[in-house]
């Protein structure tokens, strides 16, 4: 087969196996799960031919183009592109999703809509590769659509909870903000430059059809929607309540589909943004990255806590796309994926154990939950950023950037604050996460009791994902394979040798001050509380944004909808029905005059006739005696009138 046909079946087979599962899913022997599994492991399988195209050629490039819709002289096109980030991230999603799915069947076994959970996954994983292989902005919108439909499926899953439910709400609304902005960015697009295409594009910008303040705009309203997407500030609200659906669900949303999404186009759409465009991403992304953490500081959910390092996570991603970090921002964005994958999978393997996502009840599970431990641990030293595990890579990548990017421009210092401060709240959070959960004593000893180690099914995924959490940053093949799409500035020399010394500095803080207060004691996380209660207070309740956005949009949305719907009732309806009273009334009154005098004279004529006839009826009796008789009595009163 050729490699067209190999991208054509990585794409589709997700897409096939959720139509069977989806109609046929219930009847099939284990209600499909070995369907739903195998197309993943065969969409994995048929990618990885492109990763070995893009592996002997980086320059390779390998286009399917299709016109969708053909008006004179306008066309929608329907383009398949595999380069050298198309072929890394069709692996990379494929392979993570192909063993959150196998996850899955240990994980999810028992629930009552089984089938149906599977069917979602598998359309959720075709989503994101269609995403992933576009080579437009018309059909990127499309799979963007699909990849958020699919996790408002996902998220609400169990939608009989009310917290599912709503969760799903909010996220699919909270994304249609970004998306508005998203369409309208393209729009622009369009509308300037005459072209979907990503080639095209950019080069009409780098002819200069496209610049300046209207291009500055036409960026930010795209990345509007990756701010969506990957819950940057301040649409970052949906990512943490999106903890309600499957543990599964979350690790693919936060390691290969929905988040990922938003830093992908980024990066694949990247002449499109403007230095000022970039300015603005810069310190979104940083802000993101920095409040993000401190509110896992303070978060006891274990989903939650690695949600919220998601959000960190994916500021450090945006901070270094926009920071000139090009390679870096997505090399970051490989590697997370498959720690975060982990770690979800692990605290998954948590919960199944223990029947809780509450760190203040677990602890000593080291001993209970070897494999689980040790691939977690994995996971998290990734996430901290400590050499060799392949977060140390991607994240000090982006630091050096940050920092080089500071150093030409020192006016934007914060964000260089931003980039350290992240690292050592990351380095905190994560192995605060880490101790609580699997050392010291048990917190509730009959949960502990009955902990026991996940079955086979659900450990070899982290066993699995464990490898590359360590291994993926070595041998700097990503950088081998991926280039700027336009020319980058080069940083100060000496700025990576300083991010290399201050990430490992946060890093090995971080870590420190968590081994100091959850194991060591020598700090007391009660007391740092009471003595910082506003502090505490401030980052235990999220920085109050939801409740912000529930008293300054929420609230005043219902009132004005309220008071629409008064105006409706009291206003237009009341007018409506007043209306229809007076065409009643008026209709009675001519029902009055129809039925009294219109249909009275009508009826008095038709009496007098039939009374008349009455009359007559005693004359025409049809016998002819009778009649001589008449005639014989008006002859008589004839003559006899003659007569007088």
């Amino acid at each position: 087969m050729d490699l067209a046909t190999y991208v054509l079946i990585a794409l589709f087979a997700p897409l096939a196996g959720a139509t069977v599962q989806i109609f046929l899913g219930r009847r099939l022997p284990r209600h499909g799960d070995w369907l739903c599994v195998g197309v993943l492991f065969v969409s994995f399988v048929a990618s990885i031919p492109t990763f070995n195209a893009v592996w002997a050629n980086p320059a390779f490039k390998l286009q399917i183009l299709s016109e969708w819709l053909t008006l004179g002289s306008f066309g929608i096109p329907l383009g398949l592109q595999v380069d050298g980030l198309t072929g890394i991230m069709l692996t990379v999603v494929s392979f993570i999703a192909a063993f959150i799915h196998l996850y899955s069947v240990g994980y999810m076994h028992g629930d009552p809509r089984y089938s149906r959970y599977f069917a979602y996954l598998n359309f959720f994983t075709f989503s994101m590769l269609g995403l992933v292989l576009a080579d437009n902005f018309f059909l990127i919108y499309v799979f963007w659509e699909l990849v958020g439909l699919s996790s408002y499926l996902l998220i609400g899953f169990w939608f009989e909870r009310p917290a599912a439910a709503n969760a799903g709400k909010k996220a699919f609304i909270v994304n249609r903000v970004g998306d508005v902005g998203f369409f309208v960015g393209i729009l622009l697009l369009w509308t300037q430059l005459g072209t979907f295409r990503f080639e095209e594009v950019f080069k009409g910008i780098a002819a200069g059809q496209m610049a300046g303040p209207l291009l500055t705009v036409t960026g930010l309203c795209v990345f509007l929607g990756a701010v969506g997407k990957s819950a940057q500030f301040p649409l970052h609200v949906w990512l943490p309540d999106a903890m309600e659906g499957p543990t599964p669900v979350s690790a693919l949303i936060h390691a290969a589909t929905m988040v990922a999404a938003g830093v992908y186009m980024v990066g694949r759409v990247y002449p499109v943004f403007t230095p000022d465009a970039f300015v603005v991403i810069a310190y979104v992304a940083g802000i993101t990255a920095f409040f993000a953490g401190t509110i896992a500081l303070t978060q006891f959910d274990i989903k939650r806590v690695i949600a919220y390092s998601t959000l960190s996570q994916l500021g450090y991603m945006m901070l270094g796309l926009a920071t000139g970090g090009y390679v870096a921002g997505l090399f970051h964005l490989v590697t997370h994926a498959f720690f975060k994958a982990l770690m979800f999978l692990a605290a998954g393997s948590v919960i199944h154990a223990l029947h809780t996502q509450d760190l203040r009840e677990m602890g000593g599970l080291r001993a209970k939950m070897p494999v689980t431990f040790w691939t977690m641990m994995a996971g998290s030293l990734a996430l901290a950023g400590v050499p060799p595990f392949s977060g140390f890579f991607s994240k000090d990548a982006i630091i050096g950037a940050t920092l080089g990017f500071v150093m030409a421009h020192p006016q934007h210092l914060l964000l260089a604050l931003f980039a350290v401060g992240g690292a050592l709240l990351t380095g905190l959070y994560a192995f605060r996460l880490m101790f609580l959960a699997f050392t010291g004593a048990p917190r509730d000893r009959e949960k502990h009791h009955h902990a026991h180690e996940s079955p086979p099914v659900m450990t070899v995924p982290l066993v699995v994902l464990a490898v590359f959490a360590v291994g993926a940053g070595w041998g700097g093949w990503f950088e081998r394979l991926v280039r700027p799409p336009v020319e980058l500035p080069h940083g100060p020399a000496g700025a990576h040798t300083l991010a290399l010394a201050l990430s490992l500095l946060a890093a090995g803080l971080g870590i420190l001050l968590a081994y100091w207060t959850y194991v060591v004691g020598k700090i007391s996380a009660g007391r740092v509380a009471d003595r910082y209660r506003p502090v505490y207070t401030l980052l235990f309740n999220k920085y109050y944004v939801d409740e912000l956005y529930a008293a300054g949009v929420v609230r005043p949305f219902l009132a004005l909808t309220r008071g629409c719907a008064a105006f409706d009732l009291g206003v237009i309806d009341g007018f409506v029905n007043w209306c229809g009273r007076f065409t009643r009334g008026v209709s009675r009154v001519q029902g009055w005059i129809d039925f009294r005098i219109v249909d009275g004279a009508v009826n008095l004529v038709g009496n007098a006739i039939r009374a008349w006839g009455a009359v007559l009826r005693l004359v025409q009796t049809g016998v002819v005696q009778n009649y001589i008789l008449v005639l014989l009595g008006g002859v008589l009163v004839i003559l006899l009138l003659k007569v007088l």
